[in-house]
């Protein structure tokens, strides 16, 4: 498969192009509030398993009591990051998250915010026009404990493509 003729979505208008990401800088964002039904209603879609449906079966797990279903939090941590940033970015995608721990139960009626700090920062050399961003994301509830923690990729288009000149890394 060819790389696309011209840049994806150069910065037409967006306010986050690659160029506005540096090693280093934290952005916050949130807050959510977990809502029991909807939390109810992911697990019996998605994730099934008793300490995410039934009070008495998650009082007697490990957890000690309700938990909203990881994957959930992934998909508010995800609605968090595109109303903060993406859907007003030249994002172009993710090859992927590299790391993710679920590291306390979330609860239902929970209040969720988000810390984003970037890694590292480096221009595609396969396509001029992108530029990858590799970011860390915590999680955190109202008491300010860390609940789940991610690292992974984003891709970006670029203001201005790199001429054939231009040193790649």
């Amino acid at each position: 498969m060819s790389a696309p003729a011209s840049p994806a979505a150069p910065a037409s208008g967006k306010t986050y192009a690659f160029e506005d990401f540096s090693v280093g800088q934290v952005r916050e964002f949130g807050s959510r509030l977990v809502d029991r039904e909807e939390g109810l209603a992911f697990a019996a879609a998605y994730d099934p398993q008793p300490l995410h449906l039934d009070e008495d079966a998650a009082n007697a797990s490990v957890l000690g009591g309700l938990s909203i279903s990881g994957w959930q939090t992934c998909a508010l941590v995800m609605r968090m990051m595109c109303d903060a940033y993406l859907l007003d970015s030249t994002s172009q995608g993710s090859p992927g998250i590299d790391n993710l721990r679920w590291l306390k139960p979330v609860r239902p009626g929970d209040t969720l915010r988000v810390r984003m700090t970037v890694l590292e920062i480096k221009p595609s050399r396969s396509r001029p026009q992108i530029g990858l961003v590799r970011s860390g994301w915590e999680v955190f509830n109202q008491k300010d404990e860390a609940v789940m923690s991610m690292e992974g990729w984003g891709m970006f288009g670029r203001r201005e493509s790199p001429g054939p000149e231009s040193p790649q890394s």
